[in-house]
């Protein structure tokens, strides 16, 4: 079954990518830790790939570094949905945005790990 507005196939995928690239293009714009991330993804994979030692290695090392910037979008994502909601400081919003800050450390803390476990282990 399609969606509602009745796209499906190719024209789907063609409109699911245009909403993707704008989505990138807003983080972009509106989000300095995700461009200070993908300034870091622009150093990390290369380096990853000079550093890994095998297959594994460096596809472990770039897929732990890629969740940090893919975390940023969703944590990103909601904390715009809340902000549209309301402007009014509200306990379950700053319970809110801080889970999602928490799911960037996190990230953040796995690429570390698996990062210094197959440099210097």
């Amino acid at each position: 079954m399609g969606k509602p507005d009745g796209n499906t196939g190719f024209t789907r995928l063609i409109n699911a990518t245009r909403f993707s690239w704008r989505g990138w293009r807003a983080a972009l714009r509106h989000e300095a830790a995700f461009r200070q991330e993908m300034a870091a993804t622009l150093v990390f994979v290369p380096l990853a790939l000079w550093l890994g030692e095998s297959g594994v290695e460096k596809a472990l090392m770039i897929a732990s570094w890629m969740l940090v910037p893919i975390v940023e979008l969703l944590n990103s994502a909601m904390e715009t949905a809340v902000d549209r909601i309301s402007d009014e400081h509200h306990p379950l919003a700053g319970r809110a945005k801080d889970m999602g800050s928490a799911a960037v450390l996190t990230s953040l803390l796995t690429a570390g790990a698996v990062w210094g476990l197959i440099l210097f282990f």
